[in-house]
C-alpha cells in the first residue's frame, strides 16, 4: 500500500507539472487495458475446462505474464514516438525531432532513445560517434537530475521499471533506462550490438560516478538470467551477455577506484567470485573470463591481487585439482598471477612449483604433471590458448635472443672456431627448451590427434621469433620433421595444409637471416636422411639452398654440411628412397649405380656433396668474394673425395693453417667418384667464369685450377694422407707427370704477356687438371691419352724447361715421318671425348677453341670423319646396305665363347691371334672371306651374360689399345667404336641411350642423331634376342626404370609454340618418346618375367601398375593408352591376375565415364587369359579365379546400368562387355552367386537397361 501511496503522489504532482503528459497516457493505458483483456480472456479460455484447471503449470504462467509485460511496454514506446508525429505534421518538416524520453520537469534535458539504434553497426566509427552521443546527452541529464532538489517528484514517461530496487537511486530515470537496456543489448547476438553496447555500459560507469558497481553485478544477473525454459541460444547469448558486462567493468577502471578509496571493499572479491562462478557454468567460458580477470590483475597491486583476487570464493576450487582434469585456464592464472606478485602461494595449489623459478616449471616431472592441461588447450583451435604466449616468454626470454644471434652472426665467418662457452642463463635456456620439446611436443602433443599435432606446429610457429638460431635443431627435432613430411606427403591429409601454413611461415622467417636458413636446411635433412624434398613433393630444401646470397652465409651453409658430412649421426628409420632424380629430361633411364650396402647415411652424404656446390649456382657476389666461396666448396670436395688420413679422423696443416676432418667410417668409393665429379664441374665452371673476364692480371689472384694444384700438393706431401685408392705405377707416372706440367704451365702464363699465348696455357692447364681427376676415376684408362697429351704440351710450349721431359725420359718421337704436332694434338683430344666426362669435354672444347687457328688441313679432316661417321648411317664405303651397317656393328660385340671359356688358360700368343682378327673386323675388313652382312655375325652375342660382355670389354679395350699405338688415320675411327662399347652391360647402354634420346637438346641438335639412336635402341636392345639374364642386375633398378618409363608412357604432350611447323616436330617427338617408353616398359618386364621371382619380391612391381591403373581411371592429366595396357596384360597375364580386383574396384568408383568404359576392355582382356578360347570348362584355376572376384564383378556391374552413358557408343560397349561377361559366368556355372550378389535393384536396372542380355542369363539359371 506504501508502494501505490508514493506512486499516486509522484503522479499527482505530474499531472499539476505537465499536463501534456497525461493526455498522451491516457491513450496506452486504454489499449494497454484492451490488450490485458484480450490476454486475460484467453487464459480464461485455456482454464475453463475444470479437467484442464490444474494443467497449466507455474511457468507457463510466467511465460504468459512476461509475454504481457513486454505487450505492454511496446505499446508505451509506440505512444512515446505516436505523439511527436502528430505534432510534426502541423509543424514543418524541418522542425522535426527524433523520440525522446522527456522528465515530466522541465528542468531535465531530453534523452533521445535513437542512439541505442546504431550501437549496434557493423561500422566500429559508427558506433563509436553513437556512444559519443549517448553518454553525452546523459551526462547532461544526469547533471540536471543532481541539481533539483526534489528529486521524487521526477518520473520517466513510460515508468523505465525505476521503481524497481536496482540500487540506482541516485541516477536519473533516463540513464536508469539506458543502463538496463545497455545490459539487456549485449545479449544480443545482431551484428556488433554486443561490441557497440558493452562499450556504451563501460563509458557511461567510467565517466558517470553515481552509477555503482555493486548495482552493475546485481542487473547483470536478474536481467540476464538464465531460465530453464530458454534453449541452447537463448542461453549462450545470456551467458555472453554477462561475460561482456563484466568484460566492460573491467574496462572501466571502477573497481581499481573503489579500492583505492577503500582498500576493503568487497567489490573486487565479489567481482572475481561472479566472474570464476560464470566461466564454470561453460567451456567456451572459461579463457575469456580468465583473460577478464588477468586486465583487472594487470591493474590492481601486487598486494591487492594476492588479497583481493586470489581470496575470493571459489579461486581456491578453481586451482584445485586443475592439473589432473585439464584445465588450461588455471594455468594461465596461475601464471600470470605469479608474474604479477613474484611468488607462488599455496592457493594455487600444485600448478607451480614453490618457489618458482624456469628451471623448476620446465622440468621434465612437472611438465609431465601439466600434460593434461597441454592438450586440453586444442579446445580453442584453431586460435592459439592464451597460456602459450606467456609459457613461451618465461622459455625464451627477449634478452637472451637477441644476444645469441648477434653471436651466431659475428661468428659465422670464423672456421673451425671452438664452441664458445655458454652463460648460465643461456645453458638454463637451452636445458628448459630442449625439456619442453622433449615431454610437450614430442611426448604430448605428437602422440596424440591431428588437432594436436596441430597445435605443436603453432607452438613451434610461436617459439620462432624468439628462437636464436643455435637452437633450431632442439625444435625441429626428428619427431617434429617426422610429422611435418607424413602431413606433407598425403594431400588428402587434414594436416596438409596445416603444414603448408608452417612452412610458408618458417621460409618468411628465415627470409633475410642466413644463420637461421641453415640451421632450418640442416635440421630438415639430417633428420630425413637428405630426402625432406623427395618425400613432401616439394622444392622446400631446394629453394632454401639456392637463396644464399651473402659470402657470409655461403661460407656458414658449407661450414655446417661439412660437420654434417664428417659427423657419423645416426640413421634414420626411414627407408631409402631410390628415386630422387627430378629432372624430367632424365627419369626414363636413370640407374642406380650407388652400392647396396650403402645406406641412408650414405645417401644424407650424396645430398652433401650435391648440394656444396650448388649454392654457387644464383651467388651473385664480386669475384674475390665469390672466389673465397669457390675456395671452401673445392676443399671440402678434394679432402672428402682424394684423400684418406690413417691416423685418425682429423689433422691440422700448419702450412695451410687449417684443420681437416674425415668420418669415422670410410668414405665408400661411391661418394669419392661423386666429390670427384662435382670437383670436376666446379672447375668448369670456374674456368668459364675466368674465360669471361678479359683482364689477365687476375689470374693469379683468382685462378682456382691453380689453387687446387697447390691443395693437391700440400696434402700429398703430408706422410698419414694418401689418396682414396691406390694407384697402379703407369697410372702414378701419369698423375705426377700431370701435375708437374700443370704447375710448370701455370708459371709460363702468369709470366706471358701475350693474351692469346696465355688463353692457350690457361685452356691447356685445366686439361691436365680434368684429366688428372679422370686418371683417378678411370684408371688404367687414360694413361696414354695423358702421356700423348704431355708430349703436345712440351712441343707447343716451347721454353727450355718444357722441352724435358716431366718423367726425365727423352723424346725420340721427331723423326722425319713423324706426323704433325697438331695433328698428333687433334687426334688426341678426338680420342679423349668419347669417353669422357662433360666438364673435360667442356675443357677440350676451350682448348680446341684456343688451338683452331693451328689446326692443319689433316686435323680437319679427322675431325670432320668423326662427325662424319658419327651422324651417317652408312660407316663404310664398301657397305650399301643399313642393315649390312647393324650387322657390322653386331661383330664388333662378337667373341666366340671358346674364346671366352679358354680365356684363363691361353696365353698372351692366343689372345693376341683373337686380338688381331677382331681388330680387322673393327676396321672393315673381312677375314676368311666372310662378308659383313653373314648370318653368324647377327647372333654372335647370344647367351653372353653381363660377366662375359664385361670380359669382352677389357677384350676389346686391349684391342684399341694396340691399333692405337700403331698411329695412322684409322685412330679417329677405332675411338669412335670405343666410344660405343666402352659400357657393354645392356642395361646401362639402354640407359645413356635413352637419356640422350629424350633430351631436348638431342631433338635441337641433329634429327638425324635422333634417329640413329632410335635405331640402336629398337634394332640392337628391343629386338635382339638375348637380354640381360645374369643375377647381378638388381631388381630394384628394373622397378625404378619400369616406374619411370610408365610415367613418361603417360605424360600428356604440352603445346608450347605457336608455330605450326614447331607443333608438328614436339607432335612427333612426343610420340617417339611415348612410343620409347611403351618398348622400354615391354623389354624390362621381360627381363623381370625371366627372373622368375615370387609374388612377394614383385609387389613392388605390382604397386607401380596399381598406380598407373590409378591414375588413368581418377586423373584426366594420365594419357596412357589402354591398348598400352592390354598389350602389357596380354604379354604378361600375371600381372593382369594381379590387378584384377583392383581394376574391377576403381572401375566401378571412377569418376570418368569415358575411362570407366575404356577401362572395361582391359577387364575383358583378363577375363580371355583367364579363359582361353576352348577351355573354358577344364580351367578349374580360372573358375576358382573368377568365383573369387563375383561380388566386384556384380557391384561394377550394377554400378555400370544404374548409370550407363549417355552416348550410344558408350552404352553399346557396356552392353557387349555385359554380354561377354554372361557368357564367361555361364560357362563357369557362377550365375547364381552372381545374381544372388547383384541384388534386386541392380537387377532391375539391368533388365531395364541390357534386356534380354539378362533376362536370358537369369532363364538359364532358373
Amino acid at each position: 500500500m506504501g508502494k501505490r501511496r508514493s506512486s499516486d503522489k509522484v503522479q499527482d504532482v505530474g499531472v499539476q507539472d505537465n499536463a501534456a503528459v497525461e493526455e498522451a497516457a491516457a491513450e496506452p493505458k486504454k489499449k494497454k487495458m484492451k490488450e490485458d483483456k484480450k490476454i486475460s480472456k484467453k487464459v480464461e479460455e485455456g482454464t475453463a475446462a475444470p479437467s484442464a484447471s490444474t494443467s497449466v503449470s507455474y511457468m507457463e504462467k510466467k511465460k504468459k505474464k512476461k509475454a504481457l509485460d513486454k505487450e505492454r511496454h511496446r505499446a508505451a514506446l509506440e505512444n512515446q514516438e505516436q505523439k511527436p508525429k502528430s505534432t510534426t505534421a502541423e509543424k514543418g518538416p524541418s522542425e522535426i525531432v527524433a523520440p525522446v524520453i522527456s522528465s515530466k520537469s522541465s528542468d531535465l534535458p531530453e534523452f533521445h532513445i535513437s542512439v541505442f539504434k546504431d550501437l549496434a553497426s557493423a561500422e566500429a566509427s559508427v558506433r563509436d560517434a553513437s556512444v559519443e552521443s549517448l553518454v553525452k546527452e546523459l551526462q547532461e541529464v544526469q547533471k540536471a537530475y543532481d541539481r533539483l532538489e526534489k528529486k521524487e517528484l521526477v518520473t520517466g514517461g513510460p515508468k523505465l521499471e525505476a521503481e524497481k530496487d536496482d540500487g540506482l537511486n541516485d541516477c536519473a530515470p533516463s540513464l536508469r533506462y539506458a543502463i538496463r537496456r545497455l545490459i539487456r543489448g549485449v545479449s544480443s547476438s545482431r551484428e556488433c550490438a554486443r561490441q557497440g553496447f558493452a562499450l556504451g555500459l563501460a563509458l557511461l560507469v567510467d565517466t558517470i560516478p553515481c552509477i555503482k558497481v555493486d548495482a552493475i553485478l546485481k542487473l547483470s544477473v536478474d536481467l540476464l538470467e538464465v531460465s530453464s525454459s530458454m534453449k541452447g541460444q537463448e542461453v549462450k547469448d545470456c551467458l555472453l551477455g554477462r561475460l561482456f558486462v563484466y568484460g566492460a567493468l573491467s574496462r572501466t577502471g571502477r573497481l581499481v577506484k573503489e579500492l583505492l578509496a577503500d582498500n576493503s571493499t568487497p567489490y573486487i572479491k565479489e567481482y572475481t567470485s561472479t566472474l570464476i562462478s560464470l566461466s564454470a557454468k561453460k567451456r567456451y567460458l572459461q579463457e575469456p573470463a580468465v583473460c577478464i580477470l588477468l586486465e583487472l590483475v594487470e591493474k590492481l597491486p601486487s598486494e591487492s591481487v594476492l588479497t583481493h583476487v586470489l581470496g575470493a570464493p571459489g579461486m581456491a576450487e578453481l586451482f584445485q585439482g586443475a592439473a589432473e582434469s585439464g584445465n588450461p585456464d588455471a594455468l594461465l592464472l596461475a601464471l600470470k598471477i605469479q608474474e604479477k606478485t613474484g611468488s607462488s602461494k599455496p592457493t594455487l595449489g600444485k600448478l607451480l612449483p614453490n618457489p618458482f623459478s624456469p628451471s623448476k616449471f620446465f622440468s621434465s616431472d612437472n611438465l609431465s604433471f601439466l600434460a593434461n592441461c597441454f592438450k586440453e588447450s586444442t579446445f580453442c583451435q584453431p586460435r592459439v590458448h592464451s597460456v602459450w604466449p606467456v609459457i613461451v616468454n618465461i622459455l625464451l626470454p627477449e634478452v637472451v635472443v637477441q644476444e645469441e644471434d648477434a653471436t651466431a652472426v659475428s661468428s659465422s665467418l670464423k672456421k673451425h672456431k671452438k664452441g664458445r662457452k655458454s652463460s648460465p642463463s643461456e645453458e638454463e635456456t637451452t636445458k628448459n627448451l630442449r625439456s619442453f620439446c622433449e615431454v610437450v611436443i614430442e611426448g604430448s602433443l605428437l602422440l596424440s590427434s591431428h588437432d594436436r599435432k596441430h597445435l605443436a606446429l603453432d607452438i613451434v610457429l610461436l617459439l620462432l621469433p624468439r628462437l636464436p638460431a643455435s637452437l633450431v635443431q632442439i625444435v625441429l627435432s626428428y619427431k617434429v620433421v617426422q610429422c611435418l613430411m607424413d602431413a606433407l606427403s598425403t594431400k588428402n591429409s587434414w594436416l596438409y595444409k596445416v603444414a603448408q601454413h608452417f612452412l610458408k611461415e618458417l621460409s618468411s622467417w628465415v627470409a633475410n637471416d642466413d644463420v637461421r636458413r641453415v640451421a632450418v636446411i640442416v635440421s630438415f635433412q639430417k633428420h630425413s636422411n637428405g630426402k625432406f624434398d623427395i618425400i613432401t613433393q616439394t622444392k622446400t630444401v631446394k629453394n632454401l639452398v639456392t637463396d644464399f646470397q651473402t659470402e657470409s652465409g655461403s661460407m656458414l651453409f658449407i661450414q655446417s654440411l661439412t660437420n654434417m658430412f664428417v659427423d657419423d649421426g645416426p640413421a634414420s628409420e626411414e627407408p631409402s628412397d631410390q628415386s630422387q632424380t627430378t629432372d624430367d629430361n632424365s627419369e626414363i633411364a636413370s640407374v642406380e649405380d650407388k652400392d647396396s650396402s650403402a645406406g641412408n647415411s650414405d645417401f644424407l652424404k650424396s645430398w652433401v656433396v650435391e648440394s656444396i656446390p650448388s649454392v654457387l649456382k644464383k651467388l651473385n657476389l664480386e669475384s674475390d668474394s665469390k672466389f673465397r666461396v669457390q675456395k671452401e666448396v673445392l676443399k671440402f670436395l678434394a679432402v672428402q673425395g682424394l684423400f684418406t688420413f690413417s691416423l685418425g679422423n682429423e689433422i691440422t696443416s700448419f702450412e695451410l693453417q687449417e684443420k681437416f676432418r674425415w668420418p669415422k667410417s670410410a668414405t665408400s668409393s661411391s661418394l669419392c667418384r661423386m666429390c670427384i665429379e662435382q670437383l670436376q664441374s666446379l672447375l668448369a665452371t670456374a674456368q668459364k667464369g675466368e674465360g669471361q673476364d678479359a683482364s689477365v692480371n687476375t689470374v693469379e689472384r683468382n685462378d682456382l685450377g691453380a689453387y687446387f694444384i697447390g691443395f693437391l700438393s700440400t696434402l700429398r706431401n703430408i706422410p698419414s694422407v694418401s689418396l682414396f685408392r691406390n694407384l697402379s705405377e703407369e697410372d702414378e707416372k701419369a698423375f705426377k707427370d700431370l701435375q708437374e706440367m700443370e704447375i710448370r704451365l701455370y708459371r709460363e702464363e702468369r709470366n706471358s704477356e701475350l693474351r692469346s699465348y696465355a688463353q692457350k696455357l690457361h685452356s691447356v692447364r685445366y686439361l691436365l687438371i680434368q684429366l688428372l681427376l679422370q686418371v683417378l676415376l678411370q684408371p688404367e684408362e687414360f694413361v696414354e691419352a695423358a702421356s700423348e697429351l704431355l708430349i703436345c704440351c712440351k712441343k707447343v710450349f716451347s721454353p727450355p724447361d718444357l722441352l724435358e721431359s716431366p718423367s726425365g725420359e727423352d723424346d725420340d718421337s721427331s723423326g722425319e715421318g713423324a706426323p704433325k704436332l697438331m695433328d698428333v694434338l687433334v687426334d688426341t683430344l678426338l680420342s679423349l671425348l668419347p669417353q669422357s666426362s662433360a666438364p673435360m669435354r667442356s675443357a677440350i672444347e676451350q682448348v680446341f677453341k684456343n688451338f683452331c687457328s693451328d689446326v692443319t688441313d689433316d686435323g680437319l679432316q679427322r675431325m670432320l670423319r668423326v662427325i662424319k661417321k658419327d651422324l651417317k648411317p652408312a660407316r663404310h664405303q664398301d657397305v650399301e646396305d643399313v642393315d649390312d651397317d647393324d650387322d657390322d656393328n653386331e661383330d664388333l660385340l662378337g667373341i666366340e665363347e671358346e674364346e671366352e671359356a679358354d680365356e684363363t688358360e691361353t696365353g698372351d700368343t692366343a689372345e693376341s691371334d683373337g686380338l688381331t682378327d677382331d681388330s680387322e673386323a673393327a676396321t672393315g675388313f673381312e677375314p676368311n672371306g666372310e662378308g659383313g652382312d653373314s648370318d653368324g655375325s647377327e647372333d654372335s652375342d647370344e647367351g653372353m651374360d653381363d660377366d662375359a660382355m664385361f670380359r669382352m670389354d677389357k677384350y676389346l679395350a686391349q684391342i684399341f689399345k694396340e691399333r692405337k699405338s700403331q698411329g695412322g688415320i684409322e685412330t679417329a675411327h677405332s675411338q669412335l667404336v670405343l666410344f660405343k662399347l666402352r659400357k657393354p652391360q645392356v642395361l646401362n647402354v639402354y640407359s645413356n641411350l635413352a637419356r640422350a634420346f629424350v633430351n631436348p637438346s638431342t631433338a635441337e641438335g641433329s634429327e638425324q642423331l635422333s634417329q640413329r639412336i632410335w635405331g640402336i635402341l629398337q634394332k640392337k636392345i628391343f629386338k635382339a634376342k638375348d637380354y640381360p639374364k645374369g643375377q647381378s642386375i638388381q631388381l630394384s633398378s628394373l622397378e625404378s626404370l619400369l616406374e619411370k618409363n610408365l610415367r613418361w608412357a603417360s605424360k600428356p604432350f604440352k603445346r608450347k609454340s605457336t608455330n605450326n611447323q614447331s607443333k608438328q616436330q614436339s607432335a612427333s617427338r612426343h610420340k617417339m618418346i611415348v612410343s620409347l617408353a611403351q618398348n622400354s616398359t615391354y623389354w624390362i618386364l621381360k627381363i623381370i618375367d625371366a627372373r622368375n621371382y615370387s609374388e612377394t619380391e614383385l609387389q613392388k612391381v605390382f604397386d607401380i601398375f596399381r598406380t598407373v591403373v590409378t591414375e588413368y581411371l581418377d586423373r584426366k592429366k594420365s594419357q596412357i593408352k589402354s591398348e598400352f595396357l592390354k598389350e602389357i596384360f596380354r604379354r604378361r597375364p600375371w600381372i593382369g591376375r594381379e590387378l584384377f580386383g583392383y581394376i574391377l574396384e576403381k572401375c566401378g568408383s571412377s569418376k570418368s565415364e569415358f575411362r570407366r568404359v575404356e577401362s572395361l576392355d582391359l577387364i575383358s582382356e583378363i577375363l580371355r587369359q583367364m579363359f582361353p578360347s576352348g577351355l573354358r570348362e577344364q580351367n578349374q584355376d580360372s573358375k576358382k579365379f573368377l568365383k573369387s572376384h563375383i561380388q566386384k564383378l556384380s557391384h561394377l556391374v550394377g554400378a555400370l546400368v544404374t548409370d550407363m552413358p549417355k552416348k550410344k557408343s558408350r552404352r553399346s560397349d557396356v552392353r557387349k562387355f555385359c554380354g561377354k561377361l554372361f557368357q564367361e559366368l555361364s560357362s563357369a556355372n557362377l550365375t547364381k552367386s552372381f545374381l544372388k550378389d547383384l541384388g534386386p535393384d541392380a537387377q532391375a536396372a539391368c533388365e531395364c537397361q541390357l534386356g534380354n542380355l539378362f533376362i536370358n542369363l537369369k532363364k538359364a539359371e532358373a
